[in-house]
């Protein structure tokens, strides 16, 4: 699980420091997301399981919000994402 921040945002430089914040978020909601998933497929007990998945469903939303923003003021990150996208179309057709 995430312990700390993943960057020392007293070491970004101010024209990034948003875009490091929202990939903050990401890592975080992404880190939680796969804790309750792993969580859910240890416990037997049905009502935990069905809580912990609908958790981690809406920590999924919470990454499309994050990634919503970064793509709105970082136009390489959506690019490539794109590109990404092409590469996987292509090489699994």
């Amino acid at each position: 699980m995430l312990h700390q921040l993943p960057v020392d945002f007293n070491k970004v430089k101010k024209e990034n420091l948003d875009k490091e914040i929202l990939r903050a978020g990401i890592i975080a909601e992404l880190d939680a997301i796969s804790f309750y998933e792993q969580m859910a497929a240890l416990t037997e007990n049905e009502k935990i399981k069905k809580i912990l998945l609908d958790i981690a469903k809406e920590e999924k939303t919470h990454v499309g919000e994050f990634e919503t923003l970064l793509k709105e003021i970082d136009p390489e990150y959506t690019k490539e994402l794109e590109e990404g996208k092409k590469e996987v179309d292509e090489l699994t057709k």
